[in-house]
């Protein structure tokens, strides 16, 4: 419906296209429909199972069932399929003269690999080759394209996209942070880390997001970044200032509370989601 719609799925594609080139989780992972087709390769019943259930069950069983009750026109199907367009119903034939041929149990092999051909490549031809354009804008060829995922293992791509999705270490994020004007001993280190060890997963990415602006962590965790974290010390007005960050340089700016309580408060703040989208981060 909105006429820009396939330039979102070229915007698509470069964006992932940057993910992968400068190696940026965006915790997303391609559904294995897509990436066989990006590939070039054709696509199987069992591939579908996830992308639609509903319809890998239905040509299961069409697959299994007895050939004598498809043979007399049990099910009462031809080669069509009806798709809803604009809250129309329409009728596609899946292949010249699909509406004049029956269903049976010689051509029921066939019937299953057209229908989710048209499900899944020709139905969204379009948006597909918008996606593959768009991708292909920034990091291959168009020609060289289906090279590029042939060589991939989708599990392979999804953790380069996806990043490492097990919960995150505070032990390791404490080993991979330095220090500018605290020590590692001094207090109120000592109570930041207690306070992030006794988060929520949900606060423990919100701190992340306020601290470097990623959500994600790579697969190799936090020796995975670019750049080791680093905790600031700030003395102005401590108790009354809130805990800041300069997420392009991994920099968290923590004031020198005098108490366990008042950093627990505004770490607490800063892990609202509702703040920690806008407040601190520059």
């Amino acid at each position: 419906m909105n006429p820009e719609h396939l330039n979102y799925f070229g915007f698509c594609g470069r964006v992932i296209a940057l993910a992968l080139m400068h190696k940026v989780q965006v915790g997303i992972a391609f559904d294995r429909v897509f990436f066989s087709t990006l590939a070039g390769r054709d696509v199987c019943l069992d591939d579908v199972l996830d992308a639609d259930p509903f319809l890998y069950m239905s040509c299961k069983k069409i697959l299994e069932m007895d050939a004598d009750f498809l043979d007399s026109d049990g099910l009462g199907l031809c080669f069509v399929t009806e798709i809803e367009e604009f809250g129309s119903k329409l009728l596609v034939e899946l292949c010249p003269g699909g509406k004049d041929i029956a269903l049976n149990s010689q051509n029921r092999e066939e019937y299953v690999k057209l229908l989710i051909n048209h499900r899944f490549m020709t139905s969204i031809s379009e948006q597909i080759t918008h996606f593959a354009q768009g991708f292909a804008d920034i990091l291959s060829r168009p020609t060289l394209q289906p090279f590029f995922f042939q060589s991939l293992d989708l599990e392979d791509l999804d953790k380069m996209l996806r990043g490492n999705g097990d919960g995150i270490s505070v032990d390791d994020w404490k080993a991979h942070t330095d220090y500018n004007g605290y020590k590692e001993t001094d207090c109120q280190i000592s109570w930041f880390w207690k306070l992030v060890k006794k988060m929520s997963e949900e606060q423990k990415r919100a701190l992340l997001v306020f601290w470097t602006s990623l959500k994600y962590l790579p697969v190799e965790g936090f020796r995975g970044l670019q750049s080791r974290l680093y905790i600031y010390k700030v003395t102005d007005c401590a108790d009354r200032r809130l805990p800041t960050s300069h997420t392009c340089f991994f920099r968290l700016c923590l004031p020198t509370y005098q108490s366990l309580s008042v950093m627990d408060k505004s770490l607490q703040i800063i892990t609202q989601e509702h703040v920690t989208s806008s407040f601190g981060i520059w």
